[in-house]
Parts: structure tokens; C-alpha cells; sequence
């Protein structure tokens, strides 16, 4: 009978984990390395995240088990949502992403959470009579969102989704026209990007003060691809453009001509 045969179950379940995680941990550093010269930046497991989740999620995400407990994490950060605590929400998903930095929903939803659904309850806050105070706790949400959002992109600089959805923040909630111009000019540039991406670029920088030229150039290149990219709101946003810039008439898009079919008949 072995040694181990004596020990109480518990601690030899946690001798077996220490163990897997001594012959996995060259293979892991292994991995954060490849990943690192591939353009990847994975946070390596340090002593902040062991705070977080506890000696035995530490010891399970060190033995090659992040993403059965990114799962379980993500989990309670959804009751926590329910609960309405957002800062432990907060400290969940910053855990969650640490653990799975290569998945893009994680990044996506906990930006979401912050960004929409922690600010707009910051504002609503009636246990807070300061209208200041609340609106500095939906600025402060707002930019935590973002803050994951732009952690996700360092993570996956590759991927159009999360920069999508950064200029969508940026949009909406910071009122930042050029910042969110930008963003989606990047993610129409990666691939996968749906074709709307470059539209909203051009139409971002139509918001801004002088970039009205640029956003002119953009959305008659976009015009200029065929029938499937001249939408109404490209066509309208084109025609405004002209009118404000004075471009000449020969120069202009042409209005639509209608068909004989639709021309109205004449009265018996």
C-alpha cells in the first residue's frame, strides 16, 4: 500500500492537481510563448489572479483547466449582474478574460455589461441624490467597457468583431465621432468584416468638423462599387455631403429615373 493511500481524500485530490500542474507547467509556458511571437498577448497566471480565484481555481487554471473555470466564473459574474452588484461583476469578468483572453465573447459581453448596463443603472441610482455623482459613476462604467474592449483587441488584434463593437461604444455612448470613425475603418480593414463596417466609418467622419471631404471620398468609393452598396442612407448622407461641400453638378451622383412601367397613366 502506498504512502498516498494514507492521506486523506482531499488532500490527495489536491497532491494529484499540484502534480498535473508541475508536469504541464513547461508545456504551458511553452504555449504562452508560441502564442506571444504568433502577435497573441495572454496573461501569464501571477499571484493577483490567484487572489481572485482562490488557491484551488489558481491551482486548476495552472494545471490546464482556464477554460472549466472561466466558465464557472462567467457563470457567478451573471448572477452577480442579476444581483445588480457591478463591481463584483467587474472583478468576475476582468478574471474570466484574464483566463480566456482569446475568446471574443467574454471581451464582448463584459464590455456590454459595463459600458450599457452598469452605466445606465449608475445614472438611475436613487440611493445616489448627487446628479454629478451619478453621472461620474456612468462615465466611469462607460470607460470600463472600453477598457475591456481595447484589452480584447491587444489580445485579438486580428479579429474586426471587437473592434466593431469599440466603435460602436464610441458611437453611442462616448459621443467620440472620430474616435469611433477610426475603429471602424480598422475593423473593415481585418478580415471577415460585414460590409456595413466601412459605411459606418464614413458616416462617423461626417459628424466630425473638417474630416467632411474624407467621409465624401469614402462613401463615393463606396457608392461607386455597385448597386448592392447604395443603400438609401449611403445615397442620402452622399447627397448632403455634395450639397455642403459644393461639388459640381456634372460630379454628383444622379437621382434615379423612373421607368415607363412606374410613370403614372394618363386619365380616359
Amino acid at each position: 500500500m502506498s504512502a498516498a493511500s494514507f492521506l486523506p481524500r482531499s488532500l490527495q485530490a489536491v497532491l494529484m492537481v499540484i502534480i498535473a500542474g508541475a508536469i504541464l507547467l513547461p508545456w504551458q509556458k511553452e504555449l504562452q510563448s508560441t502564442a506571444t511571437k504568433s502577435g497573441f498577448h495572454s496573461v501569464p497566471l501571477g499571484i493577483d489572479l490567484r487572489e481572485q480565484i482562490g488557491q484551488s481555481g489558481f491551482l486548476a487554471a495552472l494545471s490546464g483547466f482556464r477554460s472549466p473555470v472561466a466558465a464557472l466564473l462567467w457563470i457567478e459574474a451573471h448572477a452577480a449582474w442579476e444581483k445588480t452588484e457591478w463591481g463584483r461583476m467587474a472583478s468576475l469578468f476582468n478574471t474570466v478574460t484574464t483566463l480566456q483572453p482569446h475568446s471574443l465573447l467574454y471581451w464582448d459581453i463584459a464590455a456590454w455589461h459595463m459600458a450599457w448596463n452598469a452605466s445606465i443603472a449608475a445614472l438611475q441610482d436613487k440611493r445616489q441624490p448627487s446628479e454629478v455623482l451619478r453621472e461620474r459613476a456612468r462615465r466611469q462604467y462607460i470607460q470600463l467597457g472600453r477598457d475591456f474592449l481595447e484589452r480584447g483587441i491587444r489580445n485579438n488584434p486580428d479579429s474586426y468583431l471587437l473592434q466593431e463593437r469599440l466603435g460602436i461604444l464610441l458611437r453611442d455612448k462616448a459621443e467620440d465621432h472620430a474616435g469611433a470613425s477610426t475603429a471602424f475603418a480598422k475593423a473593415a480593414s481585418l478580415p471577415g468584416a460585414p460590409a456595413y463596417v466601412a459605411r459606418f466609418a464614413a458616416y462617423e467622419a461626417a459628424k466630425v468638423p473638417g474630416m467632411e471631404r474624407e467621409a465624401y471620398e469614402r462613401l463615393r468609393t463606396l457608392y461607386d462599387q455597385g448597386e448592392k452598396m447604395r443603400l438609401p442612407s449611403l445615397v442620402t448622407e452622399l447627397r448632403r455631403l455634395e450639397e455642403k461641400l459644393g461639388i459640381p453638378a456634372d460630379q454628383r451622383i444622379p437621382y434615379p429615373t423612373a421607368s415607363p412601367s412606374t410613370l403614372p397613366k394618363p386619365s380616359p
